[in-house]
């Protein structure tokens, strides 16, 4: 049986919410079969805890942010994408704040945390969502289309392409595939950090964002160049964050894919909506296990390596 995953034992980190700028203590502990991923705010006077599902996504802007009731997480995605790529199933993500802590921008230190708390096989079969057909969302029209795409596929890929009219972009790939069953998330992918333009920084600092984010947490750019001191940590590294961000987008869904998903010019808004939609459509998946390791699809039945 392809059985589901948890942590060993807990793990713990501090940091600084990008947006909020907020100290913020991280605890990630082992949870049951069929608990799925939990955050916990446990700085309130009762802990409120909010499961991870695409109805619990409450604002895209620049992040994914989950609620129950008023109680909010943000921040969530690159956590979210290192579960998805080290395939936990199970986690319950304790939070003394609303943001999740940006760390180095990437999914790179959850990747650590999550291996070096060790991860464990649990006695329950891991469920997939298997798309069957194909859905797929869109905006605008023209040189302002954007779309997002899931497509029938016996294991998980992603195809983004980005477009960005910046010099320190165009001189890197801004079209990135990457197959989930070459095993290579965590040196390929969880490495790649967030970026943003220093025009920018002022507009959104005065709407309360960005408030942590520094050279030591995200690619920052001028007009014409990248400003941090060590450069880029990958030659596509702008586009292979996307995918990153996308990774952990879906896996809000509750469930790892078995999907092609495609994205033109898409972000944590669109690739939500893409959720919604495939979850609105029920003859267009369906949930399945696999009894045998080998009826899986490559890159589900051995743990991913570390880097």
């Amino acid at each position: 049986m392809l059985a589901q995953r948890t942590l060993k034992s807990l793990t713990k980190a501090v940091g600084v919410g990008l947006h909020s700028g907020q100290r913020v203590e991280l605890t990630l502990r082992p949870a049951p079969p069929d608990t799925g991923i939990v955050f916990r705010r446990v700085d309130l006077p009762e802990p409120v805890e909010i499961v991870v599902t695409a109805t619990a996504v409450t604002d895209t802007r620049l992040a994914s942010t989950i609620s129950n009731g008023n109680v909010k997480v943000h921040t969530i995605e690159h956590l979210m994408s290192a579960c998805a790529g080290l395939g936990l199933d199970n986690l319950y993500v304790d939070i003394t704040a609303e943001e999740v802590p940006i760390l180095d921008g990437s999914s790179a230190s959850f990747v650590y945390l999550l291996q070096s708390a060790g991860i464990v096989m649990q006695k329950a079969p891991k469920r997939f969502i298997r798309v069957t057909k194909p859905v797929e969302v869109r905006e605008g029209e023209g040189k302002n289309v954007k779309w997002a795409r899931l497509d029938p596929f016996h294991g998980y890929k992603l195809a983004f392409e980005i477009e960005f009219d910046h010099p320190a972009v165009n001189s890197t790939g801004q079209r990135v595939e990457f197959d989930f069953g070459s095993g290579q998330y965590a040196r390929e992918i969880a490495r790649a950090r967030t970026f943003g333009f220093t025009k920018d920084v002022e507009a959104m600092r005065s709407h309360g964002l960005a408030l942590g984010g520094g050279l030591d947490n995200a690619i920052v750019m001028d007009d014409v160049k990248v400003l941090n001191a060590d450069g880029l940590r990958y030659q596509d590294e702008f586009v292979k964050h996307k995918i990153l961000d996308a990774m952990g987008d879906l896996y809000i869904v509750g469930k790892p894919l078995l999907a092609a998903y495609s994205a033109f010019r898409s972000g944590h808004a669109m690739n939500n909506q893409l959720l919604r939609a495939l979850l609105a459509r029920t003859d267009a998946w369906e949930m399945v296990s696999f009894e045998q390791e080998r009826e899986a699809p490559q890159g589900f039945t051995q743990l991913a390596p570390a880097w």
